[in-house]
C-alpha cells in the first residue's frame, strides 16, 4: 500500500458500482469495516461519498450517526459493537437486516440499499458488495 491515504477500496468500490448499475447517490446505508478510527472516513471517501480530504466535513454534526442523513455502521461498527478479528461478517448481517427491516430500534428509515466493505491485511485487502432489497432502484 503505498499510500494510505488510499485504499483498495477505490477499485473494489468501482466493480461494485458497476456490477450493480448503481453509485453511491444511490445507497441508503454503509457497512464499513472499521478496525482503526481513519478506516470509515477512508473508505466513505474511497467509495465516491465524498471528495478526498472532506471525509471529516461528510461525517460532522452527526450526518452517519443513528437517525443521520447517511447512516453508517448501524450496529455500532467494530469499535462499538464488536471486534472479533473476522468482523466483515457481521457487516453482511447487518446489511440484510436493516434491508429486510429487521433492526427494532436502530432500524434506518430509507432501507432498500447497502454497500457494504471489508478489508484485511492493514488495507491491503479490500472486498466491496452491494445489497438490494425489493425497493432498490
Amino acid at each position: 500500500m503505498p499510500d494510505l491515504t488510499r485504499t483498495g477500496a477505490i477499485a473494489s468500490g468501482a466493480r461494485a458500482y458497476q456490477a450493480a448499475g448503481l453509485g453511491p447517490k444511490d445507497m441508503d446505508m454503509a457497512e464499513l469495516y472499521d478496525a482503526f478510527t481513519i478506516n470509515t472516513i477512508l473508505f466513505l471517501e474511497d467509495l465516491g461519498f465524498c471528495k478526498k480530504g472532506e471525509g471529516g466535513a461528510f461525517v460532522a454534526n452527526g450526518r452517519i450517526a443513528p437517525g443521520g442523513a447517511f447512516p453508517v455502521n448501524t450496529n455500532g461498527g467494530g469499535l462499538s459493537y464488536c471486534h472479533p478479528g473476522m468482523y466483515g461478517l457481521y457487516l453482511l448481517i447487518e446489511a440484510v437486516r436493516q434491508i429486510r427491516g429487521e433492526c427494532g430500534a436502530r432500524q434506518v428509515q430509507k432501507h432498500d440499499t447497502a454497500i457494504v466493505h471489508g478489508n484485511g491485511g492493514v488495507l491491503a485487502a479490500q472486498s466491496t458488495v452491494i445489497l438490494g432489497g425489493p425497493g432498490a432502484v
